[in-house]
């Protein structure tokens, strides 16, 4: 009787084993299937990110460069109105010497002319 609850206790124990086995094995797939999905999650996700990036950096380039020829046509402006009042000075000066000139000098001198005798 030994014997035969011996090998009856294997013939239960030998399924039992495969059984666990097989779910081992359908465990170790289902999680390698698992990561794998995640890895490819997260590779789409990293590469939209990435696009994301790209697109960004694209149109902080094109408002950069927008940027800088407003700042190149407002640096004109400034060296053409720094010229105007440079002339304008120029011509305020000449004003302000003819004025003194003919309307304060000319006279001041006919006036000691005329008063001395």
């Amino acid at each position: 009787m030994t014997d035969q609850s011996d090998s009856e206790s294997s013939i239960a124990v030998g399924p039992t084993t495969k059984s666990a086995a097989s779910n081992d094995g359908d465990q170790l797939d289902a999680s390698g299937q698992t990561i794998l999905k995640l890895l490819h999650k997260a590779a789409g996700v990293a590469e939209a990110n990435s696009k994301h990036a790209l697109e960004m950096a694209q149109t902080l380039s094109h408002q950069l460069r927008a940027a800088e020829d407003r700042i190149g046509e407002l640096e004109a402006e400034v060296q053409l109105y720094q010229e105007k009042a440079e002339r304008a000075e120029q011509w305020l000066h000449k004003i302000f010497t003819e004025i003194e000139e003919r309307l304060i000098r000319q006279p001041e001198e006919k006036r000691r002319r005329m008063s001395r005798p």
